[in-house]
């Protein structure tokens, strides 16, 4: 793993609640809470990645290539090295490449740019995957149109929200994972491996419920830049990631809704 860019929270008192509530028991909701409050400086920062900036910005860039008759060049004009007709996994391999060749040139990679380029493909995987079921064989223009559907607001903000929901996952598991591990058995908070298996799956499912936040948000900023700017730049991307990671902290904190 790259650098850590989220902070190191072990030795600080704000992270030896969290480990008290974990060992006391406490819900995930209130753990996630607490885990935010203590890293909130270092949630700050990742808006400031540049890992994770390049990843939300070429996201942004899928849905406008996809709406260019010549899908393979517009990608390859985005920095994805991929052939005329690509197929989805094809997309997602290049995805990666592009980021890492970036970040060769910018500083290297970072944890946090690791588990952005992570969720970005899960995200392309799981979205364009369910969309692009064929029986009969799925061809490039099948993958051109699933991508070329997230370019409208409500689907790009179904599209950002996963992104997120993913990303936010993955940076609360990187903290809390380091005390769940040692209190894993007999007469311990998660007396069973799967015991802590369920505790990683409600807190996937409190991340998802913290980025509807940026649902709300990001399908009118995406039609609104683009149609301004005529496109979007990187720093378009790093002033939307910043306010969506402001957001999500923000939801973290107060405790993610119920619903959604």
């Amino acid at each position: 793993m790259g650098h850590i860019r989220l902070g190191n929270l072990p030795r600080t008192r704000k992270w030896q609640q969290v480990v008290a509530l974990i060992e006391g028991g406490a819900g995930t909701a209130q753990i996630a809470t607490a885990t935010t409050t203590a890293a909130e400086q270092g949630f700050k920062l990742a808006a400031e990645d540049k890992g994770l900036v390049e990843t939300v910005w070429l996201l942004t860039q899928l849905p406008l290539a996809a709406r260019n008759d010549n899908f393979g060049q517009a990608l390859r004009n985005a920095g994805l090295d991929v052939s005329d007709t690509p197929g989805l996994m094809e997309v997602v391999g290049a995805f990666s490449d592009a980021i890492d060749r970036k970040l060769a040139n910018n500083g290297g990679r970072t944890d946090l740019g690791e588990m952005a380029q992570m969720a970005a493909s899960e995200t392309m995987s799981k979205i364009i995957g369910s969309r692009i079921q064929n029986l009969f064989g799925t061809t490039s223009d099948d993958i051109k149109n699933a991508f070329s559907k997230l370019a409208t607001n409500k689907q790009f903000s179904m599209f950002a929200r996963e992104f997120f929901a993913r990303l936010t996952n993955k940076c609360l598991d990187y903290f809390v994972s380091k005390a769940v591990s040692q209190h894993v058995g007999e007469g311990k908070r998660f007396r069973t491996l799967a015991q802590q298996s369920e505790f990683t799956r409600a807190l996937g499912i409190h991340s998802r419920e913290a980025s509807k936040i940026v649902e709300e948000f990001s399908g009118g900023w995406f039609s609104k830049t683009n149609w301004e700017n005529e496109g979007i730049s990187r720093k378009d991307a790093a002033g939307f990631t910043h306010v969506a990671m402001k957001k999500i902290v923000s939801e973290l904190k107060e405790g993610a809704p119920t619903n959604g």
